[in-house]
């Protein structure tokens, strides 16, 4: 018996962020067993947690979508230092978890407690390629709709490797009806997890809506995704010449899935965090 739980990430109201699966007990399990609890869960990520393998780490985390292993995932990062903080494994040193996994080291810093905590992840370092005219053509055929050629769709590599683009608005993301099987296609061929787009909203308190399509890796809809809101934050830093000066706005996303989540995003100097709350929505133990 393996105690896990099921958070949700960037939502202070359970069933409305992105839920992540968290084994909390994961040795032992083979890479093969991962998988196929990650398949069975059938949730876009399940996290293994295991122990660190240096001084400087609390923990080494495993991340699969139902298909793959990912290095690198935002809101399994998030949830599951929510998880490993509610369950009393581990406890912030300085404000700070440090997480290892298969991009490297991520730090977590951890603001306030219980239902009033807030986590924030600094995104590790993005790999930037400017998408060819031909790579945005297609783009523009998935999603059935024009992107932005004044701020030119990219590549951005973070681990989780995201497709981005921004839209006209809010709006037109929110309408967007992608051809899921072309767009699988063209994710493996550029070798992305998927796509991420946004647009600005005309006032509330999120300034961009995201929406992000990974069904390469089984997931059509991520509901609320940290790692394709940090490439969004890496792409708006390297596009927009308000980012100067830095960047920090509030994102939304889920609304098409029937989700409501808000992810904090600051870019700056070259680095992006991504924050935001969590909620245990299940929890007992997987007879494995």
């Amino acid at each position: 018996m393996r105690a896990y739980k099921v958070v949700d990430a960037f939502s202070d109201k359970p069933f409305m962020g992105n839920p992540v699966a968290v084994v909390l007990e994961a040795q032992g399990l083979t890479d093969a067993e991962m998988q196929t609890i990650a398949r069975w869960t059938n949730l876009s990520e399940t996290t293994f947690l295991l122990p660190a393998t240096s001084p400087e780490v609390d923990y080494r985390l495993r991340i699969f979508t139902p298909r793959s292993e990912l290095p690198f995932a935002g809101h399994p990062t998030l949830g599951s230092a929510h998880a490993v903080l509610e369950a009393g494994l581990y406890s912030p040193r300085d404000g700070l978890l440090v997480q290892e996994c298969g991009a490297g080291l991520v730090k977590i810093a951890v603001n306030g407690e219980g239902a009033d905590r807030t986590l924030t992840l600094s995104m590790p370092p993005a790999k930037i390629r400017t998408l060819s005219d031909d790579e945005v053509s297609e783009l523009e055929a998935i999603l059935g709709h024009t992107v932005f050629k004044d701020e030119a769709p990219a590549i951005i590599d973070v681990g989780a490797v995201w497709i981005v683009a921004r839209l006209e608005s809010a709006d037109t993301v929110l309408g967007l009806k992608p051809d899921f099987a072309r767009s699988a296609e063209f994710e493996r061929k550029l070798g992305a997890t998927g796509l991420s787009v946004f647009g600005k909203h005309k006032g509330g308190d999120a300034e961009i809506e995201v929406r992000s399509f990974a069904p390469s890796c089984g997931v059509e809809e991520d509901p609320v995704c940290g790692s394709g809101n940090g490439s969004v934050g890496f792409f708006r830093a390297s596009r927009e010449t308000a980012s100067v000066g830095g960047l920090s706005y509030m994102a939304s996303q889920g609304k098409q899935v029937g989700r409501d989540g808000r992810i904090s995003v600051v870019a700056e100097d070259g680095n992006v965090s991504v924050g935001g709350m969590c909620v245990t929505c299940a929890e007992g133990a997987l007879l494995y």
